[in-house]
C-alpha cells in the first residue's frame, strides 16, 4: 500500500486490540488501515458486511490483522455483546475509536424529529454506549485510549443546515472532557479529533467550482485527506500520548485557527 495512503507517522501498537466504529468506509476505514499497519489487531465495526469485508481486506493488505463485527451502535444489547465478545476473545481492549456517524442536513425550521433524533442517537448516544462498554475493561486493565471523532462543526463553529450534527459533535467534545477527568487516574486517556473539510466521495461530487470556493477558506489551500486525520488518531492512540487527555485536536488546515 502506497506510503501516501498510510502516511509517514509510525507508532508501535503491537498486540494491542483496537475497536473502530464506522469502519466500513471513509475515515473509519482509513483509521482501521492505519492502526492495523502499525501493529494493532483491528475490530472493524459497522452495519454493512460487504463494506466491512472490504475494509478488512485493506487492513490485511497493509500488513495488519483484524476481524469484523456487525453492530448498530444505537443498540445497547448489540454493543455490549460485541464488546464483551471482543474482550473475552482477546482478554483486553486497548483502543476505541468512536467514529460512527451520520448526517441528516436541513435547516432547523424544516428539520423533523426523526432527523434530529437519528443523528443524536448515532453520533452521540452511540459513542456513549460503546465508550461505556469498553471503559469497563480498560479500567480493569488500568490502560486505554478512547478517541471520539468530533468535527469543527460543533467543536469550533456551526454550519447552517447542521444543527443536529453540530449539536451531536459538540456533545462529543463535552463527553470527552468529562470522561477524561473520570478515567485519567486509571491511565486511560480520552481525546477527540475534529476534522474540517476532508476529501471524500461526497466532496468529490461537489464539483470543481465549489471545491475551489472551499479551498479559499482554508489557509493550507487544500482539503484534507483521510490519512491526515488517521495520523492524528494514531498518535492519540499510541503509548506516546500518555499525557494528552481531555483534548480536542482540530485537523482543518488552519480554517478555524
Amino acid at each position: 500500500m502506497p506510503e501516501e495512503v498510510l502516511g509517514s507517522l509510525k507508532a508501535d501498537l503491537t498486540d494491542q486490540i483496537a475497536i473502530v466504529t464506522g469502519a466500513g468506509q471513509g475515515l473509519g476505514r482509513q483509521i482501521a488501515i492505519t492502526l492495523g499497519a502499525n501493529g494493532a489487531h483491528v475490530v472493524c465495526l459497522d452495519l454493512n458486511q460487504e463494506l466491512l469485508d472490504e475494509t478488512l481486506s485493506l487492513v490485511t493488505e497493509a500488513g495488519g490483522k483484524g476481524e469484523v463485527c456487525i453492530c448498530n451502535v444505537t443498540d445497547k444489547e448489540a454493543v455490549d455483546k460485541c464488546v464483551d465478545d471482543v474482550a473475552e476473545k482477546h482478554d483486553k481492549i486497548d483502543i476505541l475509536i468512536n467514529n460512527a456517524g451520520i448526517t441528516r442536513d436541513t435547516l432547523m425550521p424544516r428539520m423533523t424529529d426523526d432527523e434530529w433524533d437519528s443523528v443524536i442517537n448515532v453520533n452521540l448516544k452511540g459513542s456513549f454506549l460503546v465508550a461505556r462498554a469498553v471503559s469497563r475493561y480498560m479500567m480493569r486493565a488500568r490502560y486505554g485510549r478512547i478517541i471520539n471523532m468530533a468535527s469543527v462543526s460543533g467543536a469550533e463553529m456551526g454550519n447552517p443546515g447542521q444543527t443536529n450534527y453540530s449539536a451531536s459533535k459538540a456533545g462529543l467534545v463535552g463527553m470527552t472532557r468529562s470522561l477524561s477527568k473520570e478515567l485519567a487516574g486509571r491511565k486511560i486517556t480520552i481525546n477527540a479529533v475534529a476534522p474540517g473539510f476532508i476529501r471524500s466521495a461526497m466532496t468529490d461530487a461537489l464539483g470543481d467550482s465549489i471545491q475551489d470556493q472551499v479551498k479559499k477558506m482554508i489557509p493550507a489551500k487544500r482539503m484534507g485527506d483521510a490519512y491526515d486525520v488517521a495520523a492524528c488518531v494514531l498518535f492519540l492512540a499510541s503509548p506516546a500520548a500518555a499525557y494528552v487527555t481531555g483534548h480536542t485536536l482540530v485537523v482543518d488546515g488552519g480554517m478555524t485557527g
